[in-house]
């Protein structure tokens, strides 16, 4: 037999994967109207996982490559098209997009069930994921297994695209996995882990979204991705303190999300001289009734957004956190408090809807933290 392929490229390909916030639409966006003339980009392709769950590891994905154009944009993920549009317009080379996401899952079902590793933690997780392998290892499931199933949506939607040969992958995921916030400390890092083994491309690159503010979310699922940081080599995050909705867990904004994501590829994969992060907290120094606090990407230099430092907590040795005046002074945030004679710990940012503003002067937020990480 002859088969004839044509409009073949060449070029950068990425996994755009996560829950509900990376699975959200273009036309949903609020800069759809503006944006989708301009989405012409006939070396931009996507390409969009069919949602499939699965007891066993597949072989062959559902979907078809499709060429960016203002009537195609509209169905795809707008995190992914914003991050591959700011790649495509600075490489000036071809850009693939694979979309593999379903809105509210959480990460164990996006691990394979060796991911899980024997871990004390996780062992539910990998029980149940051995138990529906072994089940049906030779029919399929009376009724399709649900999606927070562990390793159902990586059985489904990940495995099927080994081992198509990526340059990294971006994730937007953690709502789901926020009233086990601790837990979420060992299985996110695991499940990049994982992904990384299963594809045997080494340490690809992986970034994701830290979760914007919102009433239900808690600042434990935003610690815990921050801790990812410096469990996982080759990984960025980007934070979204000032594109969130206190009412909504799918804000609307998503050009930002994806122009953060595309700075860390850009910085760490391509080689730009750029800043690709906002400030993360590196360490406290106590002097006296005042914490001297120190941060990696300052970049230009830390500026308080639109008037003075706010969402700043102390406490001492009685462990209440009361409101704190913080100041920059060159690279260091003052941090003190009246009535705080001995500060032991300084919180930023520690709430579900966090109202903060240090930024690097090149306009990304700082992460939210606290020094007394238990």
């Amino acid at each position: 037999n002859i088969v004839t392929v044509n409009n073949l490229l060449v070029g950068e390909v990425w996994i755009c994967s996560g829950q509900s916030n990376m699975e959200w639409k273009f036309k949903k966006t609020s800069n759809a109207d503006e944006d989708r003339p301009k989405a012409k980009y006939p070396e931009f392709r996507m390409f969009t996982v069919k949602k499939t769950t699965s007891p066993v590891p597949l072989d062959e994905p559902s979907g078809s490559w499709v060429v960016c154009s203002p009537e195609t944009v509209d169905g795809f993920s707008a995190v992914g098209y914003y991050f591959a549009r700011d790649l495509h317009e600075k490489l000036g080379v071809p850009v693939g997009m694979v979309h593999s996401s379903w809105g509210g899952t959480p990460a164990q079902a996006w691990t394979s069930v060796e991911g899980f590793g024997g871990d004390d933690e996780l062992k539910g997780y990998e029980s149940v994921a051995k138990e529906n392998l072994e089940k049906y290892a030779d029919t399929a499931p009376e009724k399709p297994l649900g999606p927070h199933t562990a390793s159902s949506l990586y059985n489904g939607m990940v495995a099927p695209l080994l081992p198509y040969a990526i340059k990294g992958a971006i994730w937007y995921q953690g709502e789901s996995n926020a009233r086990k916030a601790r837990q979420y400390r060992t299985l996110f890092p695991a499940m990049i882990s994982d992904w990384r083994a299963k594809w045997n491309q080494g340490d690809f690159p992986f970034f994701f979204v830290q979760i914007a503010p919102f009433k239900g979310q808690p600042a434990e699922i935003r610690e815990a991705q921050f801790l990812t940081l410096s469990k996982s080599k080759n990984t960025a995050m980007a934070v979204t303190t000032d594109v969130g909705n206190a009412n909504d867990i799918h804000p609307t904004r998503k050009q930002p999300v994806g122009h953060r994501l595309a700075l860390a590829a850009r910085a760490l994969v391509y080689g730009e001289k750029i800043e690709y992060s906002g400030p993360l907290y590196e360490s406290m120094i106590t002097k006296g009734d005042q914490v001297a606090l120190t941060f990696s990407h300052v970049g230009g230099g830390l500026v308080a957004k639109d008037g003075d430092l706010k969402g700043f907590t102390v406490a001492g040795a009685d462990g209440k956190f009361v409101p704190a005046k913080a100041e920059i002074k060159g690279a260091y945030v003052f941090v003190s408090a009246d009535g705080v004679s001995k500060p032991m710990a300084v919180r930023y940012g520690w709430e579900n809807v966090p109202d903060v503003n240090l930024f690097n002067k090149e306009g990304l937020p700082a992460s939210p933290f606290r020094t007394d990480v238990d």
